[in-house]
């Protein structure tokens, strides 16, 4: 049997992981929403749940990897009990990223046409209205769209191509050490900015009458949400890597860096972002237009203002890009694990089939547009980002949960075993109860409130059948949890 591909250095395994839960959403998403719940008072919230969600289910998915040595196409099968059903799981791994990359590829194919048209200067002279003119133009363009995710899709297809040491490992240190020097650069370009100190007070000295304002429950909720979705859990792009880590150092260790790492990156987007908003009197919870329509206006109107816009759309085009190999990887070992293909076979075939299937999100902003599946003024992407984030992530990594603390699965001593071989950070024997219980019902919660914010303003019919269909998934789940095979321990292989 083939030896299995490994990274070629530690900081490889970290930039690269880190590069996967580093996303859009980490400089898009965090800085408004850090801006509609008062800043600060938001930040400390969002830090809290970090580490009590985001870092032990990260270290679960890791230790399935690295104990299984396999992607999610062969790891639960490999580590079950003997008779237990849990590898049927999987494929909520394997649609879950076939899904992300549908829409997602698309997303990138905007950072890399934004960063182009800062650098040829096509925002030159237009004033607000007409920046808003070129983002409607280019969604109702779908030549353009589809070009963009292309070049999106050759780019990280061609670094996995090379294999994971060669291509991955060395592509995405490239561009992480880039995205972190490009962030340094415009952190202090926007400290320097009028009014600018203002911003950074917002950002940096909490505000609970803010948050009062806004409502205490909704804060909480929307920082345990924003840091159980910032890293990127639960279909298996964590787990690919963890099958290539070798046992040196405990994964504790390594997801506490990673962790570290995507933390930088999500607060000092904000440092670039809220002062700029302050210098030019933006309001910063303005929401996802802050990004395609309020930044390039602002750079705009900004001293040197086309080569800082052209910097801050390459570091978003590095964010997405980052995302999407990682993605890319998880697929592509799929095929090699369960069908044993060559890694240039599986990138060849999933090259035309991540193309075709971007498609319909594409279409959906133009050709497709008549297509509301979520309801009116809704679109083909929202429909495959509710499957994503309000499905298939809260759902996979309640698999990974379960799987590693339950009797019937791997087991907790065995995952134990696993997760603290090498040296570091210990995981510790007494969050035991907290991930058999309190976890995967945090979890359950950030779900069905998903499910609950989609469809509430819907008709009761509407509202209630969605809700049944939520509730019937966790019964699933739970049903191969607690009634699958014998309860006994499987083994660390």
């Amino acid at each position: 049997m083939k030896e299995r591909e490994k990274f070629g250095s530690r900081l490889g395994f970290i930039l690269v992981s880190a590069g996967c839960a580093i996303g859009i959403g980490n400089v898009w998403k965090f800085p408004y929403i850090t801006g509609i719940y008062g800043g600060a008072a938001f930040i400390l919230m969002y830090l809290v749940f970090l580490v009590a969600l985001g870092l032990p289910i990260m270290v679960c998915e890791f230790t399935v990897g690295r104990g299984s040595r396999m992607g999610m196409g062969k790891a639960l099968d490999t580590l079950e009990p003997k008779g237990t059903k849990w590898h049927r799981m999987k494929w909520i791994s394997i649609f879950g990223s076939f899904l992300l990359m549908m829409f997602y590829t698309m997303v990138g194919g905007w950072m890399l046409k934004y960063a182009f048209m800062e650098a040829t200067g096509t925002f030159v002279g237009l004033d607000g209205k007409a920046v808003e003119g070129v983002f409607g133009d280019m969604l109702t363009n779908p030549g353009t769209l589809t070009f963009w995710a292309i070049v999106a899709i050759v780019i990280s297809f061609g670094a996995c191509g090379f294999g994971l040491e060669k291509g991955i490992e060395k592509v995405t240190k490239v561009m992480m050490i880039a995205l972190l020097l490009l962030m340094i650069a415009l952190a202090v370009n926007s400290a320097f900015l009028p009014n600018a100190a203002a911003g950074i007070k917002f950002y940096l000295v909490p505000d609970f009458g803010e948050v009062a304002k806004k409502g205490f429950g909704n804060a909480v909720f929307a920082a345990m949400s924003q840091a159980f979705f910032t890293l990127s859990i639960g279909i298996g792009s964590m787990e690919i890597f963890g099958s290539y880590l070798d046992r040196k150092k405990r994964i504790t260790g390594e997801a506490v860096n990673i962790v570290l790492l995507d933390t930088f990156v999500a607060l000092m987007a904000g440092f670039i972002i809220i002062p700029v908003c302050f210098a030019y009197g933006v309001e910063p919870g303005s929401g996802p237009s802050l990004l395609f329509i309020t930044l390039p206006t602002l750079f705009n109107n900004m001293a040197g203002g086309r080569i800082w816009g052209t910097l801050f759309f390459i570091f978003m085009s590095f964010a997405a890009l980052s995302t999407i190999i990682a993605v890319f990887e998880e697929i592509l070992a799929f095929f090699m694990d369960i069908g044993g293909w060559s890694r240039k076979k599986a990138v060849g075939v999933n090259f035309v089939l991540i193309t075709v299937l971007s498609l319909p999100a594409i279409l959906g902003f133009n050709v497709l547009s008549g297509i509301q599946p979520l309801g009116e003024g809704s679109n083909i992407m929202d429909m495959e980002d509710f499957l994503v984030s309000s499905n298939l992530l809260p759902l996979g990594s309640l698999v990974f949960v379960l799987f590693c603390v339950r009797k019937n699965g791997w087991g907790f001593e065995n995952f134990l075993k696993e997760a603290n071989k090498g040296e570091g950070i210990k995981f510790p024997h007494w969050i035991r109860l907290y991930m058999q219980y309190i976890l995967p019902l945090i979890v359950v919660i950030i779900y069905l409130k998903g499910y609950y914010d989609m469809f509430s303003g819907k008709s009761t019919a509407v509202f209630v059948s969605w809700m049944c269909f939520a509730v019937l998934l966790l019964f699933v789940i739970f049903g191969v949890s607690i009634f699958t095979g014998r309860k006994k321990t499987g083994k660390v292989k």
